[in-house]
């Protein structure tokens, strides 16, 4: 394994061996490895790199090392700027797996179960990906995990911009019988009073977070900015059904006659109307 000790000492060395596979907490790579399903040429050890393991304040935003660990970012002094990130990282799983997984092998991994992702797509995060010669290039979350953009050969995600939008954020998930902490459904709800807007994704479900965009243009118009963010229970009933319905949409035939969706797709629908109208309420409270 090399063990760079720095974000451009990382690049090169993935740069020099195109086969090579970075690693940091190892929590879902390592497995792979392990078991034989994946044979990299050669690990790059992402542990020594102190400069992606901490954070800074940068206009407005929190730039987040990607080397930050769940259990780091799942503190109190994180919760009180990026509450709903925080959550994700508390819901991440067992101390074991808390304590290893980062931020970046999170994005990087992109596990549709991941938790960080919603609450990343929902903030509209930035990634700061280092490339060879120093290079340094900005690529929205949403387009990394829909490979509307990917990372290129030698190329590491070293940060994450976060905006710091100083308003109510939430993230619930669902586990079910998956296991210990692995989401079926998860939901990010979160606020952005200056704009007037509500930003809403659904992780867990589909390969990528799903963003509800008209679901959230529709609460965010039924919402009464001017006194104290009030809105009417049936609204937020509707709110639920409408991100389910925008999410897990009924199918139709060849021949356009509806088709009936089973039981299991019934109650994930359900589940996410669910976390979606309690996540949206706390947001509100």
């Amino acid at each position: 394994m090399l063990l760079p000790a720095s974000l451009d000492e990382a690049v090169e060395a993935l740069a020099a061996t195109p086969a090579a596979v970075p690693v940091a907490g190892g929590t879902d790579l390592m497995t792979s490895v392990n078991s034989g399903q994946l044979r990299p040429a050669a690990l790059v050890g992402l542990g020594r790199i102190s400069e992606i393991r901490g954070w800074q304040y940068q206009d407005g935003h929190a730039l987040l090392g990607a080397g930050l660990t769940h259990a780091r970012i799942g503190r109190p002094d994180f919760a009180a700027l990026i509450p709903a990130l925080a959550a994700a990282a508390r819901a991440a799983g067992p101390p074991t797996i808390r304590n290893a997984g980062t931020l970046g092998g999170n994005i990087a991994s992109g596990a549709p179960t991941g938790d960080s992702l919603p609450v990343l797509a929902a903030l509209e995060a930035t990634l700061v990906i280092a490339g060879p010669g120093g290079a340094l290039r900005e690529v929205p979350v949403s387009h990394l995990l829909a490979g509307m953009d990917n990372l290129r050969a030698g190329e590491l995600i070293g940060y994450v911009r976060v905006p710091l939008l100083h308003a109510p954020q939430v993230f619930l998930k669902a586990t079910g019988r998956t296991g210990p902490g692995r989401s079926t459904g998860s939901v990010a709800v979160v606020l952005d009073p200056a704009r007037r807007g509500v930003r809403c994704a659904v992780g867990a479900i589909a390969p990528m977070p799903l963003r509800p965009l008209e679901a959230e243009a529709w609460v965010a118009s039924h919402i009464d900015w001017g006194a104290g963010r009030a809105l009417a229970p049936e609204a937020l009933t509707a709110f639920g059904d409408y991100v389910a319905a925008a999410c897990i949409p009924d199918r139709t035939a060849p021949d356009g006659t509806p088709e009936q969706l089973s039981p299991g797709v019934l109650h994930l629908r359900r589940t996410v109307a669910a976390l979606a109208r309690r996540a949206l309420g706390r947001a509100l409270a």
